[in-house]
């Protein structure tokens, strides 16, 4: 069975993601594990011994709430939790504490929501955004304002590069959801002319599924999160599925951060992003 990490701080925004995750083990049999990082730092003057036994107080009362929390995303959603885990770590970092145990319990993905960051944040990074360009396991991110629904229609924007061991992802996921696939792709006048039929047959050999296509032409004034989000509002998908490209420099990936965590920082629907080989 596969298994989705949900985090958590406790916020009202942190809720959108564990709402997207329930929905999404109500449509398929994931095993849903709800995950929050805290950190008690402590007191010069106090003892080893005292202090390790006020942490133990302090992880018991942060589990209670956890547990609680979680709880009540399910009432709110009416839906009835069964069997819920829920995993506390200590960690100054919280992304990192997040990559860490979901790389080593072999999580299928991570799913986190996102609440938007300011300029400063943009450039160095935000929990999403560094999870998006560093993490080894995909990661689902959720808008804060995301209301539960049927995830129906997924929309996969392409570069068409990769595109057979891509598809076999995409598909792998909206299969079991019984959602339906649209591909869309943006030319630049950079392209060399894509010819759309060859494209068609080849994305059904690849992925023996039914997959709409959509070919744009760039609209230049725009940016490409731009031209995607405008897609986006015409074909009202359920969620979007991008591949970003991580082996890259530091500069970068500080500098010229990826269209896939870019577009997290102002999500309109959930976005499901794959390391692109």
């Amino acid at each position: 069975m596969e298994k989705i990490l949900v985090t958590t701080d406790f916020s009202t925004n942190s809720k959108a993601g564990l709402r997207f995750a329930i929905q999404l083990a109500s449509q398929n049999k994931y095993e849903l594990t709800f995950f929050h990082s805290y950190h008690i730092m402590k007191p010069v003057s106090w003892s080893d011994a005292a202090f390790e036994a006020y942490e133990k107080k302090e992880v018991d009362k942060i589990l209670k709430n956890l547990h609680q929390f979680v709880e009540s995303v399910y009432e709110s959603v009416g839906i009835v939790s069964e069997n819920t885990k829920c995993v506390l770590s200590s960690s100054t970092l919280a992304e990192t504490s997040i990559r860490e145990y979901a790389a080593e319990n072999q999580f299928s993905f991570i799913c986190i929501s996102t609440r938007g960051a300011g300029k400063l944040k943009r450039i160095f990074g935000t929990n999403t955004s560094n999870l998006i360009n560093y993490s080894s396991v995909p990661v689902i991110v959720v808008p804060r304002n995301y209301s539960i629904s049927k995830i129906e229609s997924i929309l996969y924007a392409s570069d068409l590069v990769n595109l057979e061991n891509e598809l076999e992802k995409v598909v792998a996921f909206a299969k079991p959801l019984n959602a339906k696939v649209e591909l869309l792709h943006f030319n630049s006048l950079a392209d060399v002319i894509t010819d759309s039929k060859i494209i068609e047959i080849a994305v059904k050999e690849f992925s023996k599924y039914d997959i709409e296509l959509h070919f744009k032409n760039t609209n230049l004034v725009n940016t490409l999160i731009s031209n995607i989000e405008s897609a986006i509002q015409k074909s009202k998908p359920s969620m979007l599925i991008m591949f970003t490209l991580q082996n890259r420099s530091l500069f970068q990936k500080i500098f010229l951060s990826s269209v896939s965590a870019k577009y997290s920082f102002n999500a309109k629907v959930p976005l499901l992003v794959f390391n692109k080989i």
